[in-house]
C-alpha cells in the first residue's frame, strides 16, 4: 500500500481569548503544559509519531514566543533539508493578504501555497488540546474514502455547546450544528480535519465569492459538505480534552494527577518532545512535603505541595503550602502563603501569607493571577477571583 503525500497545517494563530490572562503575552499554542511542555507539543508530537515530516505551523497573534519555542523544528525531527517544519505568516501582495478571521478564512488565505506544495492529503489541526492520535492513519483512512473531508469526533461528556456538534449514520456527517445552544447528540468535532485539497480549496473558492467572511470551519464550510454528502467522520476513542478555557486547563492538569492519569506523559512508546530547556534537575528540601504532583526542571520545593504541577524554575518556600493548583514558569510562593485551586502565571510573586484561592464553592472554581503579578504580603485573591498583569509589564 502505498503512503500519500500528507501535510500537516496547524492552525497556531488564534487569540485564545478564553484562556484569559494566560494569552495577553503569548499565543494559546505556546502556553505552558504539563511542567515542562507547550500546547503546541502535542500536534508536533503527534506528527513526529506518524511519520509526517511536512509541518506548516500558521501563525498570528503574538507569534514571538510560539516561534521561539519552534525554533527550527529540531525536537521534533522536524529540522530537514527538504520539508520539514516551515513557520507561515500573514502576508500582504495578494488577494488574500491579511489576518485571518478563522480557520476557514485561515486555510483560504494559505490556498495558493497549499496548491503549490501539491499534498494528497491536508491535515487540520489545531494546538489547543491534549490527545494522542496517529495522523497518518487519519489521512489514509481520507484518502480511501474518496470523500471531500473528513473530521476526526469524539463521544464528549463535558458542556458541547462551545464545539461543532454532528450526527453520522454509516460513518458519514449526516448533520452539524456549530456552537449550539441545544447539542443534539454528545459527538463532537476535535479540530482535527483531513481534506483531499483540490476539492475543498475549490469549495472555499467558491463560497468566498458568497459570503462576507469565511470565518471558522463550522460557518460556511463544514455545513456546505454535509449538505453535499462530502464529509465523513474518523471515529476517536482515546483520550481527548480541549484546554480552551482556564477551567478546562486547570481541570486536565488535575487529571493528569489522578491515580489513573488518562495517559503518560512519560510513555517511552509516545515520549512528549519538547524544545531543551537549560534548567537543573529539581531540588526538594529534607522538610518538603510532596505527594500526587509533577515538578519542573529547575524548580525548588522547601514547603508543601500537594495535587499541583509546578513548571520548571518554581520556588515553593517553606511553610509555603501549594494544594490543586498549576504553576508556571518562574513563580515564587514565599513562607507561611496559601494557594489553592488556582493558576499563577510566569514570573508571580506571591507574597509572605498571602493566600491565592481556596476551596470554591463550584466545582471549577479557579483563581488565575496573570504574569508578572505580586500578590503582595498578606493579601488575599479570592475563591475564582483573577489579579490582572500589572500595567506595564
Amino acid at each position: 500500500m502505498s503512503l500519500p503525500r500528507v501535510l500537516v497545517l496547524v492552525l497556531a494563530g488564534g487569540a485564545g481569548s478564553r484562556l484569559e490572562l494566560l494569552t495577553d503575552a503569548r499565543p494559546k499554542p505556546a502556553v505552558p503544559f504539563g511542567g515542562s511542555f507547550r500546547l503546541v507539543d502535542f500536534a508536533l508530537r503527534s506528527c513526529a509519531h506518524s511519520g509526517v515530516s511536512d509541518v506548516w505551523v500558521l501563525q498570528q497573534n503574538t507569534p514571538g514566543p510560539l516561534s521561539e519555542h519552534l525554533a527550527n523544528g529540531r525536537p521534533w525531527d522536524l529540522d530537514r533539508t527538504d520539508g520539514g517544519l516551515m513557520v507561515v505568516h500573514p502576508h500582504e501582495g495578494d488577494h488574500r493578504e491579511g489576518f485571518h478571521t478563522g480557520t476557514a478564512d485561515a486555510l483560504w488565505r494559505t490556498a495558493t501555497s497549499l496548491r503549490d506544495a501539491d499534498p494528497e492529503v491536508v491535515v487540520l489541526v489545531s494546538a489547543d488540546a491534549v490527545y494522542r492520535l496517529d495522523y497518518l492513519d487519519v489521512a489514509l483512512a481520507h484518502r480511501d474514502s474518496g470523500v471531500a473531508m473528513t473530521a476526526v469526533t469524539v463521544a464528549h461528556d463535558g458542556d458541547n455547546s462551545r464545539y461543532g456538534v454532528v450526527e453520522v449514520a454509516g460513518g458519514m456527517v449526516t448533520g452539524y450544528a456549530y456552537k449550539p445552544d441545544e447539542p443534539a447528540t454528545d459527538l463532537i468535532t476535535t479540530e482535527v480535519f483531513a481534506l483531499s485539497p483540490g476539492p475543498v480549496l475549490d469549495l472555499l473558492d467558491e463560497l468566498a465569492e458568497e459570503v462576507d467572511d469565511l470565518g471558522d470551519l463550522g460557518d460556511h464550510l463544514l455545513p456546505r459538505l454535509v449538505a453535499d454528502g462530502a464529509l465523513r467522520e474518523h471515529r476517536f476513542t482515546g483520550y481527548w480534552q480541549d484546554v480552551g478555557t482556564v477551567e478546562a486547563y486547570w481541570r486536565t492538569h488535575l487529571e493528569l494527577l489522578g491515580p489513573r492519569p488518562p495517559f503518560d506523559l512519560d510513555d517511552p512508546t509516545w515520549p512528549l518532545l519538547t524544545r531543551p530547556g537549560r534548567h537543573a534537575p529539581t531540588r526538594a528540601s529534607a522538610r518538603a512535603e510532596v505527594a500526587d504532583s509533577l515538578l519542573g526542571p529547575g524548580s525548588s520545593v522547601r514547603g508543601t505541595v500537594r495535587r499541583s504541577v509546578l513548571s520548571t524554575g518554581v520556588v515553593v518556600e517553606a511553610g509555603a503550602v501549594v494544594v490543586d493548583s498549576v504553576l508556571l514558569p518562574g513563580v515564587v510562593v514565599h513562607a507561611g502563603a496559601r494557594v489553592e485551586r488556582a493558576v499563577l502565571d510566569s514570573e508571580v510573586v506571591v507574597g509572605r501569607d498571602a493566600t491565592v484561592g481556596g476551596p470554591g464553592e463550584e466545582d471549577d472554581e479557579v483563581a488565575l493571577v496573570g504574569r508578572g503579578a505580586v500578590v503582595e504580603e498578606g493579601a488575599a485573591v479570592p475563591s475564582g477571583g483573577r489579579l490582572p498583569v500589572p500595567d506595564g509589564a
